[in-house]
């Protein structure tokens, strides 16, 4: 069908983007049948932007009709595989009939005309008057002929894109169209220049930053790589549970803005399932940040083609390096191709969410700033699983093990553990955040405050719509035993308290929680067993209990829930602090909420203080309406069950092995690994007395705690260290259970009452 914006009189040239002579034939016979009657047409081959051999041009004649006012109107031929359940894309059976059905040769481009017509179309690109372009062309390092082209291959994507849907949506000419900017040649020699490198060299260093950098996505990877994954979650995974309609909502707003995907990081899994929920959705791929440590062959060129990018670890004295990275980002965000990065860096090992890292958001943002688009919409995804496959490594790692180095090897390791039954995967998406309207007049260098309240909003809305697991409220019910074992109706029993309170606080569940059913029980603690995750032993009943190895692993899933009840255990731990003779002071009581959320700043994400302060008199309000003028224990009363115990004490437990360790040591920390490991002693010593629970001996979390030192400036000097241990023992007196002492050893070892 003829173009509706093309002309019905006059003269028309076309700009064939033809890869054979089997494909110009088809294009002149579309014409024969589409080509209005008073038009006439003259065709000019493209240089082909598929299957071009060295040394091929656009035909020259088309310089000579660029001055003109003809109508230019670019025709393409596109190859479609063939239609599967109502849908044409690729599989494996087209790989084993030699390649991408999207670009046959020449010989198969024969046959597929002759047996299936039905997978030919000629498409047309947007066209426009010759004589517009020259003044669109002025400033490009291209001559007006090349840029013509490419020009033509952009629009003919455009419609092709229209023809296979969003999912094919990928910059096939990135580099040449960034390269060839005169700014980036100009400010790729200033940079260089600074280094003493000659011009010819700082250009060609910038252009290999870029090949690098550059994720080079493939429609016909991407569609293999949906039957990969598919079938490698499906060897562990049953079904990925999300709202197809929330998904739809964000594929409208990406329409209009780019969009920047930031999922939270708990699987090497994460990536894949957001890929294939985009593919299924019919959603353009993202472009995802990835450390080059992953960019080792095979993986590395194949995830590339997916819509990977690869960044260094370190390049911050590098700014030719930071030029080309922050001109790659620029032309993503302006052309509204999909961004995807983990805002906390690395996957958490303790199931809480990590505090942000704000490069490539100072990045994006600074896009923004810049003008390459009105606004950049940050999507907040939560990535949840029933069952975690990588819970082992984390464990290892939490007890002073190496992470294993990623190869070959280790991937294919990894894909052969997925052949067990993990339950189901759950994606929510968390209401998008505008660039525009929260950083508008505000600071946006890496480490201002408008730029950390923003990453810190994007982990907020991850926390608060992560679901609560089955399995999170049974590792709870099992921590709480303290390696005792319980039977299946004493773990119903306490999980009663837990579903009601969830049920009671309106807070997000990847299902219905009925853990007060001992059936609904013991069908979680069999799949938890299953993955060696818990200890039963059948004796004159059937008992579950925790070693301490699987008490670090069953922390893991509490602290997938634990940050939706953090207001309540810092509000219970307040009550405890305060005299428990006089009534509850209101000045008091906020006093001490504010002193535990600088302690555990470094441990959870909160709110702003004011809304912190606000969610916190609003759970009084609605759990002890008649709380002011009551005494502590009356208002601890209602507020049931407890939570303290399961969400703050462990960390406490783990801070006060760094705050002891540092206690005992005179000098400066200047070795953190080994600092680590002689907490990761001490800790067993402990937890063998009886001062700390399993779940306290946690190189992991003894970094945070080593953080919060090292903010309050106690690593580099011993002042204050004493005031440290004390006000986290004084945190643990209050609680319930307070930690015993050791018994004998020095002045540092004293318990929460020495």
């Amino acid at each position: 069908m003829w173009p509706q914006d093309a002309p019905t009189k006059g003269s028309v040239v076309v700009l064939a983007d033809a890869a054979s002579q089997v494909e110009m034939r088809l294009i002149e016979e579309w014409l024969g049948a589409n080509q209005p009657p008073e038009i006439t047409t003259e065709v000019i081959r493209l240089a082909p932007s598929r299957r071009r051999k060295p040394g091929q041009r656009t035909e020259a004649r088309l310089v000579e009709l660029l001055p003109g006012d003809d109508f230019l109107l670019p025709l393409r031929v596109v190859w479609s595989p063939a239609a599967r359940a109502g849908e044409r894309k690729v599989s494996w059976w087209d790989v084993l009939k030699l390649g991408d059905p999207r670009d046959p040769d020449a010989l198969r481009q024969r046959v597929i005309l002759a047996r299936w017509p039905d997978r030919v179309t000629v498409v047309a690109g947007k066209g426009s008057r010759a004589a517009a372009l020259p003044a669109e062309h002025e400033g490009s390092d291209l001559s007006l002929v090349e840029w013509t082209t490419r020009r033509a291959w952009r629009a003919l994507d455009i419609s092709e894109r229209a023809l296979r849907g969003d999912r094919y949506k990928v910059p096939r000419f990135l580099h040449e169209e960034i390269t060839s900017q005169p700014a980036f040649r100009r400010e790729s020699v200033a940079l260089g220049a600074r280094r003493k490198l000659p011009e010819a060299i700082a250009v060609a260093r910038a252009k290999y930053y870029l090949t690098e950098i550059a994720a080079s996505p493939s429609a016909f990877v991407i569609d293999l790589s949906a039957n990969v994954i598919s079938w490698v979650i499906r060897q562990g995974y049953g079904e990925m549970a999300y709202d197809r309609v929330q998904v739809e909502d964000i594929n409208s707003l990406g329409r209009e803005w780019p969009l920047a995907f930031l999922p939270s990081h708990r699987s090497n899994l994460d990536r894949l399932v957001l890929q294939l929920v985009k593919w299924e959705n019919d959603l353009p791929p993202n472009h995802t940040a990835g450390g080059i440590n992953m960019n080792f062959f095979p993986v590395g060129p194949w995830v590339r083609r997916t819509g990977v990018f690869f960044i260094r670890r370190s390049f911050r004295n590098n700014d030719l390096y930071k030029f080309v990275l922050r001109t790659y980002l620029d032309y993503l965000v302006e052309n509204r191709f999909p961004l995807e990065w983990y805002m906390e860096g690395g996957r958490s090992r303790t199931g809480k969410l990590l505090p942000p890292r704000y490069g490539l958001l100072a990045y994006v943002v600074d896009s923004w700033r810049r003008g390459k688009s009105e606004d950049v919409m940050l999507v907040p995804v939560s990535i949840v699983y029933d069952q975690i496959q990588d819970l082992g490594s984390y464990t290892t790692e939490a007890q002073g093990g190496a992470k294993e180095a990623e190869s070959m090897g280790w991937a294919l390791r990894y894909v052969r553990s997925l052949r067990r039954r993990y339950g189901n995967i759950y994606l929510r998406f968390g209401e998008p955040i505008s660039v525009a309207k929260a950083m508008t007049g505000a600071e946006i260098e890496e480490g201002s405050t408008a730029l950390a309240k923003l990453a810190l909003e994007v982990m907020h809305r991850i926390g608060a719509v992560t679901p609560i697991t089955p399995a999170s409220v049974l590792a709870i019910a099992l921590l709480a035993a303290g390696g005792e074992a319980r039977t299946q109706s004493e773990l119903a029993s306490f999980c009663e308290g837990l579903d009601e309170l969830v049920e009671q606080l309106g807070l997000p569940t990847t299902e219905p929680l009925r853990l007060e059913d001992e059936a609904e029980v013991g069908k979680v603690l069999r799949l938890l067993a299953e993955h060696h995750n818990v200890s039963a032993f059948e004796g004159t009943e059937l008992v579950y209990y925790l070693n301490p190895q699987q008490s670090l692993r069953a922390s893991y899933y509490r602290n997938l829930m634990a940050h939706h009840f953090l207001g309540r255990a810092v509000l219970e731990l307040a009550l405890q602090g305060l005299d428990p003779t006089r009534p509850v002071n209101e000045a008091e009581l906020l006093a001490s909420v504010a002193a535990l959320r600088d302690l555990l700043k470094f441990e959870y994400f909160f709110p702003e203080k004011e809304a912190f302060v606000d969610s916190i008199t609003a759970d009084l309000r609605r759990s002890a309406p008649r709380w002011q003028g009551s005494k502590p224990a009356t208002v601890l009363a209602k507020l049931h069950p407890p939570t303290l115990g399961w969400v703050i004490r462990p960390s406490l437990q783990s801070y006060l092995v760094v705050a002891d360790e540092l206690l005992a040591r005179p000098d400066a920390i200047g070795d953190e690994k080994a600092f680590i490991t002689a907490c990761l002693k001490r800790g067993e010593q402990y937890r063998l007395q009886g001062i700390i629970g399993a779940d306290g001996v946690s190189a992991v979390v003894f970094k945070q705690a080593l953080a919060l030192a090292r903010n309050r400036e106690l690593v580099e000097s011993p002042a204050g260290r004493a005031d440290f241990a004390a006000e986290i023992r004084s945190a643990l007196g209050a609680s319930d259970r307070p930690p015993k002492a050791p018994r004998g050893g020095q002045k540092e070892h004293q318990g929460v009452g020495g």
